[in-house]
């Protein structure tokens, strides 16, 4: 007999975990299923950014991840270049990714660096929390077949093969989906950009050696090629990521000690503790579901890691996905509910695919040799190529316009207003309440965030000029639909300049659906997908 589920979601790293604490915190029944056991030192990711961590804090884990920082919550998330570890400075970026924990205005959380499996910890800890959620790893997917009213999966652990049963499968599994292929789904654009070895080494004594000061890469632009080296973990845990690598070529343990010395321009004890390839391309699936059966994360989109998006991006599907599913399958998500998914993360996808790309252009450009020289012509490239890095890196570091500027402009779930959409600047982040955008933050007197105040289903958020009556349409229309509306009345914020609005009908991922003055009557049931 087949095990019974509501989602079976494929894939346990930050999507598919994203997605099952979306579902578990609303009591929606979810099995976890991972491949193998995702243990291993080499991070797949190491920027969780003011977005992620703002979703962490609703689930009630930032404090959490904060507390697994490796150096410390205060570590400087510096950006700087040079020509090795051990040789000149071109220039630097000081907190990028909006990393220092200084209160902001425009958000509730900073970013954090941290190595990805760390934050796979905190998210497993809260996923094991759930009653409703189970996960298997070392647990395999081999194929599942779809009907009216739910998808049947066939699993094998330990040569033992079993179905499952489940109302939907949510494809989390990664750039090699085996999810993807069974839809028929395929990846375009392109694949192979660069390839680069990520190796994990420790060497006691490493910071120590060089004269930049702490920070958390250290872009090696040299007469050899473009390389990136950093602190990852305790213990004098590092990672270095050469670029430029024959496709398929491996690197023995020696041969990567060899390099990294080489390249850092440092002669010191150096063990490897993993050494591995990786590979570049900007690659977008020409659908993202069929029926039952939907793709999340690095299974339907995939860029270079410039600007540290990707990870990012997938959580942010797995909440997406995750708040539509359990509204569906609690009856208060309509019919349409689901299909705004691909309708809205996927421009969200193909915008931050064309900045990571940008980004990406300057470590293909070409170094002159004479870079590492201490002769005028190598003193005038360095301050010519540290200008140009000043000039055409920060939108890299400074993303916050696109990790919070990019809305559901034109949504089938948003209200549609007149008038153009806010101009997006990728680097500078303007709040706006317009419909579909991220619903503008503030502090309360108290210390709270106005997020904090957000229920987990809709929010009504009020000003303190509201007509009460249409308050009370909005939360009588909500009970008739089953609807879950908390009715936000922030004290010391003032709501009506800050939405440009007496009434704002927030989303459950914090996105603005609708405002005005007096009540929409179809904004719930536009918002709810039916």
């Amino acid at each position: 007999m087949a095990i019974e589920t509501d989602v079976l979601i494929i894939g346990a790293g930050p999507t598919g975990l994203a997605t099952a604490i979306e579902l578990g915190t609303r009591g929606v029944r979810a099995l976890v299923v991972e491949r193998n056991e995702r243990s291993g030192t080499a991070p797949r990711a190491k920027t969780t950014n003011v977005r992620t961590r703002t979703h962490l804090r609703r689930w009630g884990i930032a404090d959490r991840l904060a507390e697994e920082s490796p150096f410390g919550i205060d570590y400087p998330n510096n950006m700087v270049f040079v020509t090795a570890l051990g040789g000149h400075e071109l220039t630097r970026f000081a907190n990028a990714f909006n990393a220092s924990p200084e209160r902001s205005p425009l958000y509730p959380e900073h970013g954090q660096w941290v190595p990805q499996y760390t934050l796979e910890k905190v998210l497993l800890e809260k996923v094991r929390s759930l009653p409703s959620i189970e996960t298997r790893y070392d647990t395999t997917f081999i194929t599942a077949v779809q009907d009216d009213d739910g998808v049947t999966a066939t699993l094998e652990r330990d040569g033992e093969r079993f179905d499952v049963r489940a109302r939907y499968l949510v494809g989390a599994d990664g750039a090699r989906s085996k999810v993807r292929d069974l839809i028929g789904a395929t990846m375009e654009g392109r694949h192979g950009l660069t390839h680069a070895y990520n190796i994990i080494f420790r060497a006691p004594g490493l910071a120590e050696r060089h004269a930049h000061g702490p920070a958390a890469i250290y872009w090696q632009i040299g007469k050899d090629g473009f390389s990136a080296v950093g602190p990852m973990d305790r213990n004098d845990t590092w990672f270095f990521a050469p670029a430029g690598v024959p496709e398929g070529q491996r690197i023995s343990e020696d041969d990567a000690a060899a390099l990294i010395r080489q390249r850092t321009g440092i002669d010191t004890p150096v063990e490897i503790l993993s050494a591995d390839t990786w590979v570049a391309s900007e690659l977008l699936a020409d659908r993202y579901a069929s029926g039952r059966i939907m793709l999340a994360g690095d299974a339907c989109h995939l860029h270079p890691p410039a600007g540290g998006y990707g990870m990012n991006m997938g959580l942010g599907d797995g909440v997406d996905l995750g708040w539509k599913i359990a509204a569906t399958l609690q009856g208060w998500g309509g019919s349409h509910l689901l299909a705004s998914y691909e309708a809205e993360r996927r421009p969200v996808h193909r915008a931050v695919i064309d900045e990571a790309m940008a980004n990406f252009a300057i470590y293909t450009a070409a170094i002159p040799p004479a870079i590492e020289d201490d002769s005028p012509e190598g003193i005038a490239l360095r301050d010519r190529l540290g200008q140009s890095i000043q000039a055409s890196k920060g939108r890299e570091f400074n993303t916050l316009g696109t990790v919070l500027g990019l809305g559901y402009e034109g949504s089938p779930l948003v209200a549609q207003e007149p008038g153009e959409p806010p101009a997006h600047d990728s680097q500078t982040y303007v709040p706006s309440a317009r419909p579909g955008y991220l619903a503008p933050h503030a502090w309360l007197e108290d210390g709270r965030s106005l997020y904090d105040l957000f229920g987990p289903g809709f929010s009504l958020i009020v000003s303190a000029d509201a007509d009460e009556t249409e308050v009370s349409k909005a939360v009588s229309q909500a009970a008739e639909m089953g609807a879950p509306l908390t009715v936000v009345r922030p004290e010391g914020v003032p709501v009506a300049e800050l939405y440009q609005a007496d009434l704002s009908l927030v989303r459950p991922d914090q996105h603005v659906a609708w405002r005005g003055r007096d009540w929409d009557g179809t904004a719930l049931a536009r918002a709810s997908g039916r």
